[in-house]
């Protein structure tokens, strides 16, 4: 899974004027671009349901962050739909991943600053497969201090920035598969089948820790979301000039209570969810 967003931002889309209409309620399957932040698409499809007619105000949300450097699976959430964001995360993810197991970087991906890591003996396939067993089941992850991951307030990233945080303490996460695809010093293939609040950067790292070897994320996709696979995304490209409510999947039944939107109290005093632009 991979959470952590706001370290880039690109492509800021321009919004219209509000038409004051309903704001349709659906899900969008987005196949995320290299480059983009979860919040970037988000504001991209809330721009564009403004000028399908949607108000000022129409909330666009997502079900479980991707990093900038990863593509993939990006389920975007649309008014009502955004009620649905905590139940739709915590289902399963697949994800596919190049490790490099030569190099290291501080944020666990290409936008960090990489080191080179000497292993005078590089681990053949057998010694990879038998690491990757030991990550299978509930075990304890520490997060990448790089991430979104609220401290005191703040995410950890703008602390990480600053020096403020050396490491974050280890939590329990679900890993369900963890598999070689394929394997060619020094890089690792790899699927991963996970729950909530898994890091494939935090799986990297340590894979190459128990190896005595490098280990940062080269690529990532993600390929599911609960039942929603790559195979059912779309891109940004192919979105309409506008979105209105037949351009939206029906919201899935997930036994969560949806509120009409007219009956939400306004609170200009909270700080909004991250995963959810209404403003």
């Amino acid at each position: 899974m991979t959470h952590d967003e706001g370290r880039h931002s690109e492509s800021k889309p321009e919004t219209k004027p509000d038409s004051g209409g309903a704001c349709p309620s659906g899900l969008l399957i987005i196949d995320k671009p290299v480059g983009w932040t979860s919040m970037d698409v988000c504001a991209r499809v809330r721009a564009l349901v403004r000028r399908g007619g949607g108000p000022k105000r129409s909330k666009v949300g997502h079900a479980g962050t991707l990093d900038p450097f990863a593509t993939g699976v990006l389920v975007v959430l649309v008014g009502k739909a955004t009620k649905l964001s905590d139940a739709m995360m915590a289902g399963e993810k697949e994800y596919t991943a190049e490790v490099d197991l030569s190099r290291s970087s501080d944020t666990q991906d290409p936008t960090g600053v990489i080191t080179e890591v000497v292993v005078p003996s590089p681990p053949d396939e057998q010694a990879v497969r038998a690491a990757l067993v030991q990550f299978v089941g509930v075990i304890q992850q520490r997060p990448p201090i790089h991430s979104a991951m609220s401290i005191g307030g703040q995410r950890a990233y703008h602390l990480a920035r600053k020096g403020q945080i050396a490491e974050l303490p280890a939590r329990p996460v679900t890993v369900h598969e963890m598999r070689l695809d394929a394997y060619t010093w020094p890089i690792a293939k790899v699927f991963v089948r996970c729950g909530k609040g898994t890091y494939i950067r935090s799986l990297a790292r340590d894979l190459g820790a128990t190896l005595g070897a490098g280990g940062m994320l080269t690529q990532l996709r993600r390929e599911r979301v609960g039942s929603f696979d790559i195979g059912m995304s779309r891109t940004i490209d192919s979105l309409p000039s506008q979105i209105v409510q037949s351009d939206l999947l029906p919201m899935p039944d997930l036994g969560v209570a949806i509120q009409s939107q007219d009956d939400e109290p306004d609170n200009p005093g909270s700080e909004p969810d991250s995963s959810v632009i209404d403003s």
